[in-house]
């Protein structure tokens, strides 16, 4: 990007004479760029709106628009939340807050895109579950509010966010306000949450006439986006109430969600469903976890596409403003020209050769990322599913709410798992982590004692290796459940000195040949990272031993 710039500056600087006739062309270029990038919008084609979208900010900042450029880069950031990538929409966002300091805020147009950027940066931030930066920005908005019928949505937002913190009293407040609305959806809307707050605060409060209302409106309305939170709101109603009740709202739901072809609500609806269905759970589970997956793989793909598109622009934009520059010199200025084209065909020459080298730098990391967002998932949804999968198969008595809680966890571990800092296995003491992880193996027929594993053990042991040793034991354990046919699993633990040794064994029928494709022998590879050794017995007569060892501090 620094390059980009540097051209684009050298170029201004060598046509200043002819800014006004420049300035002109940019401006019909700028305005087809945004005219494009709203048709594509209107047609829900959101790459091709975020590419000409970009387009119209580059040309905007060669003309010097700062109002142009906030606009595009507001419209950028919105798309980006659609798509899920939250943390780069609110990104976009607080950049494009920097074009409005030389801009009146009482313009209406600056007012109006104003309150659209502090709009989004609320969204975004409350899909992050940041409800206090949320209503800081929802009240910004409100500051700059020119259209009289936003003031009720962002009332309403107000006092959703509020109801997530469970300050109901002040949620109501917002809602009542949200109330005089004159559009029969937004009215519907705040109506359908007010009646929300009114029996989440008070458990013996009626609230079925308002939320019926709420939901005949929409009907009415025929919205069905709207007419879907009626049915989740409804399902979450009589959950504690009448259950089958509220699994056929929750039915509904989905149905609506598919039809809207909307997967976060298809997955929110599923959730409710696999708790309240029994019958059916292990089908809904593994729905629910399809198009969970599915929806990670297209939101990393989004934010990919967004970052490429980028970058792409900011070269191109820079090598078409040179060639401008360069073609626009006229006889007065040859010496001026020549001395342009000079360190123009330096700049082109050295430029090219980084260009490249940028591109199979971004390739790379593009790469490295699907590696490590592969792993990610390897290791903290699909061994998780398989634990409460086994779980269910094991426990005929299963408790709703736990598997509830656990299907939760695996949601929120898929959704966040791009943006995780910490790894959820150093929250609370490792060894019991590793002793309930370990445990999840055990059935009737498979018993797992362990013996060793003390939280003295891991006293001094960098996370890093927690983290790996977690995941090649959980890996093991998977394994022996998928392939081993054991009925005794013995693993124990053991300080010498700077160093913790791990004996693994099982009955069960052995593995006579290691693949480079085996499961198991992939640990070698996290072992090696932490500089310890794995090494594999085959040649047992029955069953399997597993010897790993690694240094305490590496």
């Amino acid at each position: 990007m620094k390059y980009s710039l540097l051209i684009i500056l050298l170029t201004v600087f060598f046509s200043c004479k002819n800014e006004k006739r420049k300035s002109s062309t940019v401006t019909l270029t700028t305005n087809s760029y945004f005219k494009k990038a709203k048709e594509y919008q209107e047609k829900k084609i959101s790459d091709s709106s975020f590419y000409y979208f970009n387009l119209a900010k580059n040309a905007f900042l060669i003309d010097n628009d700062s109002l142009g450029v906030a606009r595009a880069l507001v419209n950028m950031a919105i798309i980006q939340s659609d798509k899920g990538d939250y943390y780069g929409s609110i990104e976009t966002s607080l950049r494009a807050n920097q074009f409005f300091k030389n801009e009146k805020e009482t313009d209406s147009i600056v007012k109006l895109v104003l309150a659209s950027n502090y709009n989004n940066l609320a969204i975004s931030s409350s899909n992050l579950k940041n409800f206090d930066s949320a209503i800081s920005y929802y009240n910004k908005a409100l500051k700059y509010v020119n259209v009289e019928e936003n003031r009720f949505i962002y009332y309403n937002n107000i006092g959703d966010a509020l109801i997530s913190q469970k300050k109901f009293t002040l949620a109501k407040k917002y809602l009542n306000l949200a109330l005089a609305s004159k559009d029969n959806i937004d009215y519907a809307r705040a109506l359908n949450n007010l009646a929300r707050a009114k029996f989440l605060e008070n458990k013996t409060y009626n609230p079925l006439p308002e939320l019926f209302k709420a939901l005949e409106i929409r009907k009415k309305e025929n919205n069905s986006w709207a007419e879907n939170s009626s049915y989740a709101t409804l399902a979450d109603y009589f959950y504690n109430k009448d259950q089958n009740t509220s699994l056929m709202y929750a039915k509904m739901m989905l149905e609506k969600a598919i039809q809207n072809k909307s997967a976060d609500d298809q997955l929110e609806a599923l959730q409710k469903i696999i708790i309240l269905d029994k019958t059916y759970y292990l089908k809904n589970f593994l729905k629910f976890q399809s198009i969970n997956d599915s929806v990670q793989t297209a939101r990393n793909k989004d934010k990919d596409q967004f970052a490429v598109f980028r970058y792409d622009i900011d070269v191109k934009t820079a090598e078409n403003e040179m060639l401008k520059v360069v073609s626009a010199e006229n006889k007065n200025r040859n010496l001026l020209l020549l001395i342009a084209l000079f360190f123009a065909i330096i700049i082109i020459i050295w430029y090219r050769k980084k260009q490249k080298q940028l591109k199979q730098e971004k390739e790379l990391e593009v790469k490295n990322t699907q590696l490590k967002m592969s792993k990610k998932v390897h290791d903290k949804v699909a061994n998780k599913v398989y634990h409460v999968m086994s779980e269910v198969e094991n426990t005929s008595d299963m408790d709703k709410d736990i598997l509830l809680d656990k299907l939760e966890s695996i949601y929120h571990i898929s959704r966040d798992i791009s943006y995780e800092d910490k790894d959820l296995v150093l929250e609370n003491s490792f060894s019991q982590q590793l002793s309930q992880m370990l445990k999840s193996y055990a059935s009737e027929t498979i018993m797992i004692p362990t013996i060793g594993n003390e939280e003295s053990l891991w006293n001094d042991v960098p996370d890093k290796s927690k983290i790996e040793i977690f995941y090649i034991l959980q890996e093991l354990m998977t394994n022996m459940r998928k392939h081993s046919q054991a009925d005794r699993v013995i693993i124990n633990f053991e300080r010498i000195n700077n160093f913790i040794h791990i004996l693994y064994s099982d009955n069960g029928v052995g593995i006579k040949l290691l693949s480079p494709k085996n499961g198991v022998r992939n640990t070698e590879t996290r072992i090696n990272s932490i500089g310890g050794t794995i090494n594999f017995d085959t040649k047992t007569e029955k069953g399997l031993k597993i010897t790993l060892s690694f240094p305490v501090k590496n």
